[in-house]
Order: C-alpha cells, then structure tokens, then sequence
C-alpha cells in the first residue's frame, strides 16, 4: 500500500517502535494465551453455558480488532525524524495559536490523531495534518496568520503563537 498525504499516520520512531512491539506481542504470546484459555474452557464441557469460554472468546475478538488496527496503522505510518526547532509548524511539533479576536492560547500536537486515540502516553490533544486547521497551518512560521474554513462556511484567522517539536 502505498501511502498518499490523505492516509499517511504520521508517527515518531519511539511511536511507531511502541506499537509494532504491541503489535508483536498480541500475535505472539497474548494470542498463545487466549487460545489455551479457549481450550482449558471448551474442555470443561458443554460451551452453551460456560461463561470461562464466552469470555475467552470475546477477548480473542477484541484482540484480533486491535491487531487489524494496528496492522492498519504501521502499514501507513510514516516515521519522521524529530522536526527542527525552527519556528515551522510540521507533524510532530506542539503547535500553540490564538484565535482571531480571543486572548487564550491553544496548545495541541500537530500529528496522528489515530496515534491519540492508541497511545494513552499523549496527554495532549492532537490535530491531525488534514484537519483544516492542521493543513492551515502547516508550514506556516511563528508570527504568521493562517486562515481556514469552518464546517458552517465562516472563515477562521489564527496567530502561530509558538512551535517546538514534540518531547524538546
């Protein structure tokens, strides 16, 4: 599969290494563990009413659900280098702007936003690059003005406030 600016999951090498070794683990041992805990309930006898066997096998779905996800997610991650601390606004940077006419400034990562709802480790809100807002600002420097547009048509204006990569 070849990845396109619309599906790329943009992912940081100690991301990406986190999940895949996830991901080694549930098709590794934790699938070995719920197969001998299927096999030790079905042996106890009739299936229709062991509740041992019901929940193995509920657990074996939901494993087998995350293992497809995270399949998914590394075939189309692409693992980028800790941006510079330039000023420039690109994945993997904490990205702080105000809203025209607010004085409140909003932080967020400008990243994967599949690596948000995976990864209970980022404790930030994350804006994926094809957000509007994302590829609004993307590339734009701090100090600069950014503009997109709302769900309901209006046109939003943000001031770059500030850019630092991810973990500096």
């Amino acid at each position: 599969m070849t990845a396109t600016s619309d599906n790329v999951a943009w992912l940081t090498q100690d991301a990406y290494d986190r999940l895949k070794e996830e991901l080694e683990y549930l098709m590794g041992p934790a699938r070995l563990e719920v197969a001998k805990r299927i096999e030790e309930a079905r042996a106890e006898g009739d299936l229709s009413e062991n509740g041992g066997y019901h929940a193995a096998k509920e657990e074996q779905g939901k494993q087998e659900a995350r293992i497809h996800q995270l399949q998914q997610l590394l075939q189309r991650a692409k693992v980028g280098e800790t941006p510079q601390d330039d000023g420039v606004v690109e994945p993997g940077m904490i990205v702080e702007i105000r809203f025209e006419g607010e004085d409140e400034i909003e932080t967020f990562l400008l990243g994967s936003r599949e690596l948000a709802s995976l990864d209970e480790s980022v404790d930030i809100e994350v804006y994926s690059l094809q957000s509007p807002l994302g590829s609004a600002i993307h590339g734009k420097r701090v100090g600069e003005t950014a503009s997109y547009e709302a769900p309901n048509g209006s046109t939003i204006n943000v001031d770059i406030v500030g850019a630092k990569p991810y973990g500096a």
